[in-house]
């Protein structure tokens, strides 16, 4: 399942951290979340995980004990964010259907995720790329930005207009 407000850019990476995350649901056989470290004081935007032991190196998974939506900061078990990509096997859905209304009054993936967990365990995924939340108006438009300076056919006029209106303030 893939969020689409996130950008995930692997443009500096061999690999996506997608296919490295599938690839480790298919050997773990493990339900994975994808996450990346976030600072302290923004984990109250988004749902944060418990690794059981040390925070994964990139392109490695860890067990989790624990996972909450949107916590406060002195209550946020790491500063490891889920970023909208997750491996989940189908048996998630009997598990969302009876998950009650939580954060927000709504019936939120995280709690249902914990479910899992709870069930047949659940590993974070740790990524090494670039992520945007283009569901916020600067996110989206610093993901245009950082595309824009690197496209083979746009990018050299899109950095000159950069200069151009950067000179102009």
């Amino acid at each position: 399942m893939l969020l689409p407000d996130v950008l995930v850019d692997n443009s500096a990476n061999p690999a996506t951290d997608l296919a490295g995350m599938l690839a480790a649901y298919d050997q773990q056989q493990t339900a994975q979340l994808m996450v990346e470290e976030v600072a302290w004081e923004h984990v109250e935007k988004y749902g944060i995980v418990a690794p059981a032991g040390d925070v994964p190196a990139p392109n490695q998974s860890a067990d989790l004990v624990g996972m909450v939506e949107k916590p406060k900061r002195d209550a946020a078990p790491s500063n490891l964010a889920v970023i909208g990509r997750y491996a989940l096997p189908g048996h998630i859905f009997p598990i969302l259907a009876a998950t009650k209304p939580g954060a927000g009054g709504e019936i939120q993936l995280t709690d249902a995720l914990e479910t899992l967990r709870e069930q047949s365990g659940v590993q974070a995924y740790r990524m090494q790329g670039t992520t945007y939340d283009c569901g916020q108006p600067l996110g989206y438009l610093e993901a245009t930005l950082a595309y824009a300076r690197r496209h083979p056919e746009f990018g050299e006029g899109f950095k000159a207009l950069l200069s151009r209106y950067h000179q102009g303030e």
